[in-house]
């Protein structure tokens, strides 16, 4: 079966996981201070906090933006479920907004349009890795949740996606561009919010007890703490950390890959009608390659036909207005209902061959030949 999405774990990988291992510090500690600085560096953040997840990254990020209980916060309906379900536990009510049929990212005007006395903050998803316009929903002055799990290493007028709203995520999970098995991570434009984060993080608490000996605490029993806040524990661990940071040595290389396989797609692609395939990034913008998602007449039977020839694909995602969970069930999101009928994302990962890509398109264009 070819696979939809997927990773490359090499021997360098192993290999820091095995010396986190044998140094028998398998939690939280300097491998996780090394991603963070590396990670910092290699997008040009102000600030950056690792995470055990980019779901529970999305919960953090709310929280530090400290809006108005039950206050309503726009989310693009086109996204994964964690985007609502962190508004939702974060004591806020998600109000989903449609996005640009084309790109599948949201626009200043889907947020206009779902805009209320009530609305105190937006998130944004670079959907598939494609940037976000989003200075123009910067412009509307409210804060900006920066959803950027598949969006790593796109860039967005020379800035990092991730960083160019109030607060911004990152998901390292198992088939994300930059894996660590499982992880997340979140950036801000005030710094002071990171470090607020860095503590939230540890159950509101501000150093480990290992961390105050080091320190020296003069008279004071170091194993004592004060708590600054309540909150969840969301530690990442060195054995996650240790395989972000060689993921981060070695992104360039499984961009390309990516990149290989995008472009395969394209050329294979041109001039099938059935075949709407997506957008490249804008002029100075970096696409992060996240998934090929095209939009293609009779989809379903496609998927199905695929499925049988051993590729898989799927649909990411599913619209959460649709979801009864929300309460919105009886709103009408056309581009959002139109993706749901339309789009599928074909395998695309790093693992994947240029000979595997090139049996996925034939068997994409066999489907439309008859």
């Amino acid at each position: 079966m070819i696979s939809v999405f997927g990773s490359d774990i090499g021997p360098r990988e192993i290999e820091a996981v095995a010396a986190v291992m044998r140094s028998q510090w398998v939690g939280f500690g300097r491998a996780v201070d090394q991603f963070e600085q590396a990670f910092t560096a290699r997008l040009g953040l102000p600030a950056f906090a690792m995470v055990d997840s980019g779901s529970n990254a999305l919960f953090l990020a709310i929280r530090l933006l400290d809006l108005p209980p039950g206050s309503e916060v726009i989310v693009p309906s086109f996204t994964w479920v964690s985007c609502a379900q962190a508004v939702l536990l974060a004591g806020h009510r998600p109000v989903f907004c449609d996005v640009d049929p084309v790109t599948m990212n949201i626009r200043r005007e889907d947020v206009e349009a779902c805009r209320s006395p009530r609305t105190t903050a937006v998130m944004v998803v670079h959907y598939a890795g494609l940037p976000v316009e989003i200075d123009p929903i910067l412009d509307l002055g409210l804060p900006v949740v920066e959803d950027a799990a598949h969006a790593v290493d796109a860039r967005h007028r020379g800035r990092a996606c991730g960083g160019i709203g109030d607060v911004g995520i990152y998901s390292f999970d198992a088939v994300k561009n930059l894996t660590a098995g499982e992880g997340g991570g979140i950036t801000a434009r005030d710094p002071a919010r990171i470090e607020r984060a860095r503590r939230l993080r540890y159950c509101g608490i501000g150093k480990s007890g290992f961390e105050a000996a080091a320190a020296g605490t003069g008279d004071r029993r170091w194993w004592e703490y004060d708590i600054a806040e309540a909150f969840i524990k969301m530690l990442p661990t060195n054995i996650a950390a240790a395989m972000a940071g060689v993921q981060l040595e070695r992104l360039a290389e499984l961009q390309e890959r990516r990149r290989a396989v995008w472009e395969l797609y394209d050329r294979e692609f041109d001039g099938l009608a059935a075949v709407i395939r997506p957008p490249r990034a804008a002029q100075g913008d970096r696409h992060g390659l996240f998934t090929y998602c095209i939009r293609a007449r009779d989809r379903d039977r496609l998927a199905r036909r695929l499925l049988e020839q051993g590729i898989y694909t799927t649909l990411r995602y599913h619209p959460l207005h649709l979801n009864a969970l929300y309460g919105q069930t009886g709103r009408r999101l056309p581009n959002c209902e139109r993706l749901n009928d339309e789009a599928l994302s074909l395998p695309l990962h790093p693992r994947l061959t240029l000979d595997e890509a090139a049996r996925v398109a034939a068997a994409v264009r066999g489907f439309y030949a008859g």
